[in-house]
């Protein structure tokens, strides 16, 4: 099975300048809890609801005048819309997250697949060796 038959589409951006606020009103409007992150025309990266409790809230930072570029998670980890969901599924234990951005040959963003895109298109043991695997604990921050 092709990445392509089980993300999500339709994605929206926010800019990496617009505040945190911002950003969680985006996800609460859109029942997300993810947008990527632009900078002019480049992704840079994805803000999460996760990022916005830890690295905003958890610190102390005013939603309405710190910047998504404070909390983010920088880089992105891509996939193929072509890629087997096997290897995307692969790649997510590996990384141990929930969520990878899908682009077209041309690199253009196309979707994001998650763990909940497998739970719902899938029906075997994979989708839950990859939560297994995505849910093992990591170290904590210090």
């Amino acid at each position: 099975m092709k990445v392509k038959e089980v993300m999500t589409r339709d994605v929206e951006f926010i800019d990496s300048n617009d505040s945190i606020k911002q950003a969680a009103e985006k996800m609460k409007k859109l029942n997300i809890g993810v947008l990527p992150v632009k900078t002019g025309d480049e992704m840079v990266g994805i803000i999460t609801d996760r990022d916005i409790v830890v690295r905003s809230v958890a610190q102390g930072l005013d939603p309405e005048k710190h910047k998504i570029i404070e909390a983010f998670s920088e880089g992105v980890i891509a996939c193929k819309e072509e890629d087997d969901i096997k290897e995307v599924a692969q790649l997510m234990e590996d990384r141990q997250i929930r969520r990878v951005v899908v682009k077209d040959d041309q690199e253009k963003v196309t979707g994001i697949v998650s763990l909940g895109d497998l739970a719902v298109n899938i029906a075997n043991k994979l989708v839950g060796e990859v939560l297994k695997e995505v849910s093992e604990p990591s170290e904590p921050i210090r």
